[in-house]
């Protein structure tokens, strides 16, 4: 975990927290339901500081109940909102770097994930959030797969003629190169699309597809086994300024937090997968494997589509994607 000096501001500076029972009270947003691990990594974060004793409690807002989910980045950086679980690429359009974070076969597997975090790659993407009044306290990428609805899904050539959901820029553009005609949306809105016939297939993370019980509209499901296309850079993240403005207990509290959540966020991550086969096999849904051929199939399609429209339509493109593949 990275050490963050603490700076000092305005009175006045904590935007969108208040003052509650002597105690100053933060908000936290994100669009999951709270058996998902992502709010279990922010109630970590708020039960640590809680315990912690420095007049510091977090609201958590699930279940999108607070802000949509890709409208949470933007109050975010305005101080309309304190904290929020995140995936990274939904504010791609803000920060078009931020779609490197989803991009096709760009992780290996979770711990390579965990030394990304810890690279320069991120420190240059942490850099752009500061732009924003954005910081990171919680580092972590979730792993994924496909459902078809009544195919499985585990080569470039199955998706071709259908409507598909894909989670962030990189991977609608690599879809699309492979002849699947895309539909924008939020993981938590795949159920309701997959019902009614607006997708006939999608990808999310592991987590997603079980905490919004996908299974239930899916014939098959292609998890993320040995290997694993789809890894998203999904963040606990908070307001720079809201930060600043806390006292130093306040913030070590929330970094002593932070770590012992990062941790528990690796572990649950690596157990996602797994743990999705299972629900999705009880359920009655066929399991399909991607091969290792197939998934250099994937990433070679990758290479010529997602790969260089991210080169082609950010500044400092090509040096972000060096930074990336160049982490071990």
């Amino acid at each position: 975990m990275k050490k963050i000096l603490a700076t000092t501001v305005a009175a006045g500076a904590l935007l969108a927290s208040v003052a509650v029972a002597g105690a100053t009270e933060l908000r936290l947003s994100h669009q999951w339901s709270n058996k998902d691990v992502r709010h279990k990594v922010a109630q970590i974060v708020a039960d640590e500081v809680k315990a912690a004793g420095v007049d510091l409690e977090i609201k958590i807002f699930g279940s999108k109940s607070l802000f949509k989910p890709r409208e949470q980045y933007k109050p975010l950086s305005r101080g309309q909102l304190d904290m929020s679980v995140l995936p990274l690429s939904y504010a791609g359009g803000q920060q078009p770097a931020y779609n490197l974070t989803l991009m096709p076969g760009l992780v290996k597997n979770h711990d390579h994930a965990a030394r990304l975090s810890d690279s320069d790659f991120m420190a240059a993407l942490e850099e752009k959030m500061a732009e924003d009044d954005v910081m990171v306290l919680v580092h972590g990428y979730l792993a994924g797969g496909f459902v078809g609805k009544d195919k499985c899904i585990t080569a470039p050539e199955d998706v071709d003629g259908l409507q598909m959901r894909a989670a962030g820029k990189a991977f609608e553009q690599m879809l699309a190169g492979a002849g699947a005609s895309i539909a924008s949306m939020a993981s938590s809105e795949i159920y309701n699309a997959m019902q009614t016939g607006v997708l006939d297939a999608a990808n999310t993370s592991s987590s997603s597809f079980v905490s919004y019980r996908i299974y239930e509209q899916a014939a098959c499901y292609t998890p993320a086994g040995d290997v694993a296309l789809w890894f998203m850079y999904q963040p606990l993240l908070m307001n720079k300024t809201t930060f600043e403005g806390l006292t130093e207990e306040q913030q070590q509290a929330l970094l002593d937090a932070s770590e012992k959540a990062e941790a528990f966020y690796l572990e649950e991550a690596k157990k996602q997968d797994a743990a999705s086969v299972e629900v999705y096999k009880e359920a009655g849904v066929e399991i399909a494997e991607m091969s290792q051929e197939e998934f250099e199939a994937w990433r070679e399609l990758a290479k010529e589509t997602s790969y260089k429209a991210f080169v082609e339509e950010v500044s400092d493109g090509q040096e972000l994607l060096d930074m990336a593949l160049a982490v071990e």
